[in-house]
């Protein structure tokens, strides 16, 4: 009961705290953390006329932005139009159009941005590049990712209920780090309220496919419900006096029988057939309080959530190694059950006296996935049935403390401090896979029964995996800002970042010898690995990757910048700088045995660049403008892409393998861009864009069985164009009747097509660990899609809302064309695993109500109405492959806030 007593303890504290908050000098709050109303509106229905927003959301049209050396002066101004006045193309969700969406974490709320896409749940992916062009901030500070596959931060740990407002900006700038490559992505927790406020809400949802129907789970524990397990998940002692001592199976001189006796029981391998499966819940909290402390201001705020939620999953998995993919390899049919449990907090604290400002801010999120998987197939054609089951337990977590400072030293001269410490983890023990087979052969005398002789998959399999991953980052800055006259003001700064990350992996396989007895073999998992059967019939334990189990992965990167903004005249608005950084990448294998192994699966990457920005503005009418942009950023290989260890990713049903040849891409940018704000916040925008890659990093398959590596690609070109529309109608101009006086109809849309080209020519080279070919044209077809990248992507809103009071009817609709996640084998002529997320539709409804004196928000959405289903396959012809296919259904969700 560990971990249900951690649990508990955390939530005592955070109740407690929550109690200090509202205390019974408590006022009504209508808004959690609302911005103050500036001095362009003095009242929120005036603001609302003004902006052409919704007067209830008036107030929070003034997002709060917490950026390095970026656009903070112009929201302490009180501008709420920032993407009109800042002088880069930036793209912001206030509170107010993060709840529109009604999305309950930031990756779904920033899917609905201009040129952003959602893959896999919870990566955002800003122009089609893929997750290592993305880079995430939270309050301007990096943060580590507790994925080993990933460099950037899941998205979706973030509830949206944490977050004030989120920035996207498209065009770079020498105040963020150099590696930029389709934008940056900034979350600005929330920080001092107005007034004090204590809300508590909760939600239960469900969907079509998972909801009450067939699933599959395993025991675990007893506290698997709270994310947390209770100890019985910790390593084996035998195990655990294993890997501290530093020997190697393959010596004979461990004791396996020992180690493999204490690994397999009725708690982690057997697999229950679950008929209906639960609903989702979820519950929240969150409470803050002003204090007047003379001339300064002091900000409390705490937030805290908890979430369980069941998805499952009958998917279609097929691979082929035909060019024109006429015969299967494997066509198997699985079904996942996934019951993922977050617990998130947030605790900060804020003081503000005159023009300055201090924030305080601690993020904890914990992510657990169970994940059980049952899978019936055949390999090759034939007749023979393969019967594969999984368990796992992945359990992530991440913790981020940074304190960020905002001062006025004199009315021309601002400085700007931060610093943070983050942590990440994930732990995966157990990863238990069992592959039982039945033979259909008439001649078998067990043909009929489903047996596992326990030899390396020819008549069945049994292994166990333990990983771990700890990430810690440390990073700091400053930015200091002089105005040289009212028209000019230059920013210098400086930003340190030291990451550093262990990863390991230790990969064993139960193996049975040729005598093993028949009868036997048909035991369920915990009888077939139980002690007796280990001992009596000389069952052995194999170590499969003894050659690289742990890495050690550092960045040390420094880089100091220097930028001029401001106007040359009434019309013409600049921003002009550059950066310089340094960075040491290094990863190198973690000796783990006694007996050191010789490896060259290193890495060692030391570089410096200068990279210049320039965005040019020109207002040449009052509600026109037109922005010009041109710079030069880099993107680093990420710690998974180096680091040559196995992955195995049960979402995308893929095995993963780094190369420690990789190098930097540089990117040459360019930009142009028209606006039209002719109401407030109402306005029409369309852009164009370019960029240049030299040696991008791009995914690639190899050998039979299907593993998935990284290679530089020798260059890359990716042009498109976007389109964004925001217009509001005030319905009471055009309609009698008091059900109309006071709403409004609220239009938004947006589209972006994007068009990108590697460029591979007889001669390129490109390197791969271990492999004998340098031939790019081995790796890559010229004119292919960068991975991840759809040619269109639409976003469409029509939302009816009162402007009086909570009161709003959303329809969504996000559609996204095929896109490239994989490359077939190359070598085989083999087409590209596609992708088509295609069109969904949404629905959102939010209605304020006042019951006994308080105020209830209650939210109903209807998600994927059309059930569009997840599509990966590859064709050729009228052939077609299922790589991971399923349906998703629709996803129905209601839930209630009261604000007290």
């Amino acid at each position: 009961m560990r971990g249900l007593a951690m649990l508990s303890r955390r939530f005592n504290y955070l109740l407690l705290l929550s109690t200090a908050l509202c205390a019974p000098t408590l006022a009504r709050s209508a808004t959690f953390a609302q911005a103050a109303p500036s001095a362009e509106a003095s009242t929120p229905a005036q603001a609302a006329t003004d902006q052409g927003v919704p007067a209830a959301d008036a107030a929070q049209e003034a997002p709060e932005i917490s950026i390095p050396g970026g656009v903070s002066e112009v929201v302490v101004t009180g501008s709420r139009n920032v993407a009109r006045v800042t002088s880069q193309v930036v793209s912001v969700l206030s509170t107010a159009e993060i709840q529109r969406t009604g999305e309950g974490n930031m990756a779904g709320a920033l899917q609905r941005v201009t040129g952003l896409s959602l893959v896999g749940g919870g990566y955002v992916y800003v122009r089609g590049l893929g997750d290592r062009y993305s880079l995430a901030l939270l309050n301007g500070s990096p943060l580590p990712s507790p994925e080993p596959l990933k460099r950037v931060v899941p998205l979706d740990l973030f509830p949206s209920s944490m977050i004030s407002s989120s920035l996207v900006q498209k065009t770079y700038s020498p105040n963020f780090p150099g590696e930029f490559g389709g934008g940056v992505i900034n979350l600005t927790t929330r920080s001092i309220p107005d007034e004090s406020f204590f809300s508590i809400g909760g939600s239960i949802s469900g969907d079509t496919v998972t909801t009450n129907n067939l699933g599959y789970t395993y025991y675990g524990s007893k506290s698997d419900w709270t994310g947390f397990d209770n100890g019985n998940r910790d390593y084996a002692p035998a195990l655990a006096a294993f890997l501290a001592g530093g020997d190697r199976i393959s010596t004979g001189q461990v004791d396996t029988p020992e180690i493999a006796k204490q690994l397999i029981n009725s708690k982690n391998a057997i697999v229950q057939r679950w008929n209906h499966i639960p609903a989702n819940w979820s519950a929240n909290f969150a409470g803050g309080r002003p204090f007047a402390l003379g001339d300064a201001n002091l900000g409390l705020i705490v937030a805290a959530g908890y979430s369980n939620r069941w998805t499952s999953r009958e998917s279609t998995n097929q691979t082929s190694l035909q060019s024109d993919l006429s015969l299967l390899e494997s066509d198997f049919r699985r079904v996942q059950t996934d019951n993922r449990v977050v617990l998130n907090g947030l605790a900060g604290a804020a003081l503000e006296f005159g023009d300055n400002k201090i924030r305080w801010t601690n993020v904890y999120i914990h992510d657990t996935v169970k994940h059980t998987r049952l899978g019936l197939g055949n390999v090759q054609e034939t007749e023979v049935d393969f019967m594969g089951q999984n368990t796992a337990w992945f359990e992530r977590q991440l913790f981020d403390t940074q304190v960020v400072g905002e001062f006025k030293l004199t009315p021309d001269l601002s400085l700007d401090l931060r610093g943070s410490y983050a942590t990440s983890k994930r732990n995966s023990p157990y990863e238990l896979y069992l592959e039982y087979v039945r033979t259909n052969a008439a001649a078998d005398p067990f043909g009929a029964q489903f047996v596992n002789r326990l030899n390396n998959g020819n008549g069945g399999d049994a292994t166990v995996s333990f990983s771990k991953l700890n990430e810690r980052l440390w990073s700091g800055g400053a930015d200091l800002s002089y105005r040289f006259s009212p028209s000019v003001r230059a920013t210098a700064g400086y930003a340190y970042l030291d990451t550093r990350r262990t990863s390991s992996r230790r990969d064993f396989q139960f193996q049975a010898p040729n005598t093993f007895p028949n009868g036997v073999d048909m035991f369920r998992p915990d009888y077939l690995l139980q002690p007796s059967v280990i001992e009596n019939f000389g069952i052995a334990l194999f170590e499969t990757n003894e050659g690289n189990p742990a890495f050690l992965a550092t960045l040390r990167n420094n880089a100091g910048y220097i930028k001029f903004d401001g106007t040359l005249n009434e019309v013409l608005q600049f921003d002009v700088g550059a950066r310089y950084e340094t960075a040491k990448l290094t990863v190198s294998p973690i000796q783990v045995f006694d007996t050191p192994g010789s490896s060259l699966a290193g890495t060692s990457l030391d570089n410096d660049y200068w990279l210049p920005a320039a965005t040019l503005t020109w207002k040449f009418r009052p509600e026109m403008q037109v922005r010009v942009n041109a710079s030069k950023t880099i993107a680093r290989p990420q710690f998974r892409e180096l680091i040559y260890q196995f992955y195995f990713d049960p979402d995308s049903n893929r095995t993963f393998r780094g190369n420690p040849l990789l190098l930097d891409s540089v990117l040459t940018n360019a930009e142009a861009r028209y606006e039209w704000y002719f109401a407030g916040v109402q306005h029409i925008a369309a852009a164009a864009f370019y960029k240049k890659i030299d040696r991008p990093i791009e995914s690639y398959v190899s050998g039979g069985d299907f593993t998935t590596s990284f290679a530089n690609a020798p260059q890359a070109d990716l042009y498109g164009v976007e389109v964004e529309v925001q217009k509001n109608f005030d319905l009471g101009e055009r309609w009698d009747g008091e059900f109309w006086a006071s709403r409004s109809l609220v239009l938004s849309g947006n589209y972006t097509f994007t068009r990108s080209k590697l460029k591979v020519r007889p001669g390129d080279e490109t390197f791969a660990f271990a492999a004998t070919s340098t031939n790019a044209l081995d790796y890559f077809r010229d004119g292919a899609a960068l991975t991840g990248q759809s040619d269109h992507i639409a976003n469409l809103e029509f939302g009816l809302e009162d402007t009086a009071r909570l009161s709003q009817q959303t329809l969504l609709f996000n559609y996204a064309s095929k896109r490239v996640t994989s490359r077939g084998l190359v070598n085989s002529g083999q087409p590209d695993i596609i992708e088509y997320p295609g069109l969904r539709i949404d629905f959102v409804a939010r209605e304020g109500i006042e019951l006994a004196g308080r105020e209830i928000e209650l939210k109903f959405e209807a998600r994927n109405l059309t059930g569009r289903a997840h599509l990966e396959y590859q064709r050729s012809g009228e052939n077609r492959v299922d790589f991971n296919s399923y349906d998703v259904g629709q996803f129905f969700a209601v839930s209630a806030s009261v604000k007290f």
